[in-house]
């Protein structure tokens, strides 16, 4: 029996080793790329096209950094398996594993916000929007 678990704990050390390499690239392209893009939407301007045009940019980004999430997630799940094993040998790769999963549930998350953010300040806008234009036409009706 104990030898059965050594070699599935083998096993898994060479699984963890394949699938880390994916962690590795969704991992540096958070911390390069995405984190970045992320910071520059904190900041909208101030009208409704600029914000549209943010908007749309944002999109394009999300595109590929969903992509980046689901291929982190798949990866993540391939290596379910390792909350059975208890052992010392595994356990400095169930603490790569739970970083990786904590920086990626971040991200997500981060992701996630913004994407529900720029939504939700687009609808206010254009709300605001044509509402001053109701003001406008209104103005004109009076003058006439």
């Amino acid at each position: 029996m104990l030898s059965n678990k050594r070699i599935q704990e083998l096993e898994l050390v060479m699984e963890f080793e394949k699938v880390e390499e994916c962690f590795k690239e969704v991992s540096s392209w958070i911390e390069n790329v995405g984190r970045k893009r992320l910071k520059e939407t904190i900041n909208l301007d101030d009208s409704l096209e600029m914000l549209l045009q943010a908007q749309k940019q944002f999109r394009e980004f999300d595109l590929v950094a969903s992509e980046y999430c689901r291929r982190g997630q798949e990866a993540l799940k391939k290596m379910d398996r390792w909350e059975d094993f208890s052992s010392v040998d595994v356990d400095c790769y169930r603490v790569k594993l739970q970083t990786y999963r904590d920086q990626l549930e971040e991200f997500c998350t981060q992701l996630d916000e913004n994407r529900h953010r720029i939504c939700e300040t687009v609808r206010l806008y254009e709300f605001f929007d044509k509402v001053r234009q109701s003001i406008c036409c209104t103005e004109e009706g009076v003058k006439s």
